[in-house]
């Protein structure tokens, strides 16, 4: 690794303070921010407990309502955890409380940044559109408070509403009312029926330790922190619009750069060249000492799996993972994802629910999977092999077997049809190493 400043103490490798820039293969950016996220080289948590460590470790989780096979949410988890069962997250969110959802987005986040957050909920309140929401419907929102108070926690349908309106967000005024009270701060999700929100006020919910507003100036630099770590590797562009995201408010380019420059000489990130790209990347500067490691070929500390690599096993991402969703798989494994979902079915270039699947450290194919419910069977609708798949490696078709197989016991599905699979030599190995597998595991 070029232009950096390592110095060896006993058996570790410390990066000084930044003195330049260094420079990284496309590989091992890839490999970092696939194995910052916890899914290279395998996964390296388990259970309920790994669940919580992979939640505080990949920063946040986006979650989505549809369930094809799995909810996205739950697949990014599956997809980190062994053993991971969707129970586990509505335990730490909804019972231990060590998480919250929140936001536009809607994101999980750990409920340590709750006190951060309240700059971000007490932006929104200021936000001009909500601010007038709130302005002409104090009666609305007095009335709502009330019920809560006197019923306990309560969701959108134990609303009646005083009023039907046109919004995307709900077709009664009082869901509008019950969204803004949670969007400004004064009401958390106390839990989920099915996936309709239950709504109860935050002091109810927080714990009374972590129930306070941080500073503005704290605020934002843990949030101009938190949005380099979410993504591992990040442009000034991408830091830019992260970091506005999070602090609710517009952040211009020399602003931006201010930011940058005083976290660099703070020692807090260093900046990073990727082989073949024109962007200025930063990593938190804590991160150097895996970079090395990753230049030169190894296996940080911590990130060994547990059981099997992703050269054994492909893992499938879901729809809605951060290291190929917002265009990141288009310059990082150099594969162009769309998540057609919202598209008409004419417009759909590949399927309604694509995932992409993870082979090694690159994205080699997709697929389009279905559970039909009925008879336990995952159907794959659709199957495409990027053109450097290497379908005739002897691993490849292996690997493949096994992520299949790991997704039908995640869905408790019995069967698996892969008859749309190309090409067929390749569907052939797969399928009987399926039969084999749902035969020993059934």
């Amino acid at each position: 690794m070029a232009k950096g400043n390592f110095l060896v103490t006993g058996a570790h490798l410390c990066y000084t303070p930044p003195m330049g820039t260094i420079t990284i293969s496309k590989t091992t950016a890839r490999r970092f921010v696939l194995g910052r996220q916890g899914l290279w080289p395998g996964r390296r948590w388990a259970g309920q407990d790994g669940t919580a460590e992979a939640l505080h470790t990949i920063e946040e989780v986006q979650m989505d309502p549809l369930n094809v096979v799995a909810r996205s949410h739950d697949i990014v988890l599956w997809s980190r955890v062994s053993g991971y069962c969707p129970a586990y997250l509505d335990h730490l969110l909804y019972h231990k409380r060590l998480f919250f959802d929140y936001g536009g987005g809607l994101c999980i986040y750990p409920m340590s940044e709750l006190p951060f957050w309240r700059l971000h909920m007490r932006r929104r309140e200021q936000n001009t559109r909500w601010a007038d929401f709130a302005a002409t419907h104090q009666a609305l929102l007095d009335d709502v408070r009330t019920q809560l108070k006197l019923r306990g926690p309560l969701g959108n349908r134990d609303f009646a509403g005083q009023e039907r309106v046109k919004h995307y967000r709900g077709s009664k005024d009082t869901a509008l009312a019950l969204y803004y009270l949670w969007l400004t701060g004064e009401l958390l999700i106390h839990h989920r029926q099915g996936f309709e929100r239950v709504y109860d006020f935050r002091e109810h919910i927080a714990p009374p330790e972590l129930d306070y507003t941080a500073p503005e100036e704290e605020a934002e630099h843990f949030f101009a922190r938190k949005t380099v770590a979410f993504k591992g590797l990040i442009s000034e562009r991408g830091w830019a619009g992260g970091f506005a995201r999070y602090i609710e408010r517009q952040v211009n380019r020399t602003e931006a750069r201010k930011w940058l420059q005083t976290m660099m000489q703070q020692g807090e990130l260093a900046a990073v060249e990727v082989e073949g790209s024109r962007e200025h990347w930063f990593v938190l500067s804590t991160d150097l000492p895996i970079l090395s490691a990753l230049e030169a070929g190894g296996i940080p500390d911590g990130w060994c799996p547990l059981t099997t690599t992703t050269d054994d096993e492909v893992v499938l991402l879901a729809p809605l993972d951060i290291v190929s969703t917002r265009g990141r798989a288009s310059w990082l494994f150099d594969f162009e994802y769309l998540w057609e979902v919202y598209k008409p079915p004419a417009k759909r270039r590949w399927g309604y629910y694509t995932l992409p699947i993870l082979y090694g450290d690159r994205l080699v194919a997709r697929l389009d999977p279905k559970l039909d419910r009925a008879t336990a069977t995952l159907v794959i609708n659709g199957f495409w092999l990027e053109e450097h798949a290497p379908v005739e490696s002897p691993g490849f078709a292996p690997a493949l077997a096994r992520g299949l197989v790991r997704l039908a016991a995640f869905l408790d599905a019995h069967r698996v049809n892969i008859t749309v699979q190309e090409p067929v030599t390749l569907r052939v190995h797969v399928r009987e190493l399926l039969d084999a597998a749902l035969e020993h595991t059934g």
